[in-house]
């Protein structure tokens, strides 16, 4: 499964990239980047035939698609056009996990903000304590009604994010945001911009990474987990080791983009009681299942309760579609961003003396459930829709735990749910 939150929904790219191609000419382009353009284009639609799952590629005259985007790319003026040619290639496919992963720019910038789409509307959820947008009145609850003029959806999103942080960095964003109260204003925010570190620090992501546990009274487990990275047996263990002999149990998958399949399997056999088919890997060469062998001796038995909101993808998702269909527990929170197809990711180089590095995530296959459906582009329905208003999200409470703890008995005040798990700030952006 690929894990990089860049991952989310579908539509409506075209026309954001297309807009994009005729805006980005922030530098000329010289012969020889335009050869370099090329030859990404190349490399990578080379790969995506080889490749891709699907040999009918979606159905799609993949050759005739390469070509046409090919002259955009002839007429490109600058190299962020170009860049943006390759990766409309790629969304051209409209496959959740197959995108363009364009060369690193030499510096990192953050706007010092966290945004989510909750229900249809997008809100602030966080803002960095010293950031500039904290400076200028920026404050979780904060509906944002459009990002340089473009109104943030379900739809859109992630691509937003995609083109302002990965494709085309931006120095600054305006903003017109809607107060819980009401109040309208427009808002300029700079990013702060700081020399690219490139060996990052593994403890700091470990720790950001890592499952969260808190228990709440005698009878109940909260266990946060934030992606599905490749815990070890021993750290799965440890997360249900002080959870089984209890009545019930949270698993909160929000904000989590899926990760390792292993992973996946692993939690999958220490909530169930017997031998669990996930689904069918449906590859290029063929069909094959996803069993998950249970464990025999460490299940958690009682209450399974898992929360799930619209950044829940890829392996979260399956997750929470296989206890809805093995009726193993109770699923709350927000729709899923239906993105669950399985990926690799292609590193490429280009170069002698001046090398450039740059890649793609390529999908190798597709999950279908044991109900004969894909997630893909559809998603999870929560058993229990339940969402933070933007007055919750300014005040710090979490209506959704403290409604998935009343599932399970226990009574939890949704400001003290709101503090159970608090947000952490990666100390390298």
């Amino acid at each position: 499964m690929c894990s990089r939150k860049i991952i989310a929904c579908w539509m409506g790219a075209l026309v954001i990239l297309g807009t994009l191609l005729q805006n980005a000419n922030a530098q000329s382009l010289s012969k020889l980047d335009r050869a370099r353009a090329e030859q990404m284009l190349q490399a990578i639609a080379s790969d995506v035939t080889k490749h891709y799952y699907d040999p009918k590629i979606n159905g799609v005259d993949w050759r005739a698609r390469v070509a046409e985007y090919k002259q955009k790319l002839d007429s490109a003026t600058s190299m962020n056009m170009a860049l943006s040619v390759i990766a409309a290639t790629l969304d051209s496919l409209n496959d959740t996990h197959t995108y363009f992963l364009p060369p690193d720019r030499p510096y990192i910038h953050d706007f010092g903000w966290n945004i989510q789409v909750i229900g249809n509307r997008c809100f602030v959820t966080e803002v960095r304590p010293g950031s500039d947008a904290e400076s200028k009145g920026v404050k979780p609850g904060d509906q944002v009604l459009s990002i340089d003029g473009y109104d943030p959806s379900p739809e859109n999103l992630w691509r937003l994010k995609y083109i302002f942080d990965l494709l085309r960095p931006q120095p600054s964003l305006g903003l017109v945001l809607l107060s819980p109260m009401g109040q309208q204003r427009q808002v300029d925010i700079t990013a702060k911009i700081e020399q690219r570190r490139y060996v990052r620090d593994e403890e700091t992501e470990d720790h950001l990474l890592r499952a969260r546990r808190v228990a709440v009274g005698n009878d109940l487990m909260v266990l946060k987990v934030p992606e599905f990275v490749d815990f070890s047996h021993s750290q799965i263990w440890d997360m249900f080791k002080k959870a089984r002999d209890g009545k019930a149990l949270i698993i909160d998958l929000r904000g989590n983009p899926g990760g390792s399949v292993d992973t996946l399997a692993q939690i999958i056999s220490h909530v169930f009681d017997h031998d669990v088919k996930i689904g069918d890997r449906v590859e290029r060469k063929g069909t094959k299942p996803l069993v998950v062998k249970h464990n025999a001796h460490d299940q958690f038995s009682g209450k399974l309760i898992v929360l799930v909101d619209r950044d829940s993808a890829s392996a979260s998702e399956l997750f929470a579609r296989v206890v809805q269909i093995e009726k193993r527990g109770v699923v709350i929170g927000d729709h899923t961003a239906g993105a669950v197809m399985e990926a690799k990711d292609y590193d490429y180089t280009d170069g002698t003396d001046s090398v450039v590095f740059y890649g793609a995530s390529i999908t190798e296959a597709n999950i279908v459930m044991t109900d004969g459906k894909s997630l893909e582009h559809v998603g999870v329905t929560p058993d229990e829709v339940v969402l933070p208003s933007a007055v919750d999200l300014a005040n710090g409470r979490d209506p959704v735990l403290a409604r998935a703890a009343a599932l399970a008995g226990v009574k939890l005040d949704p400001q003290d749910a709101g503090k159970m798990f608090p947000y952490e700030w990666d100390p390298d952006e």
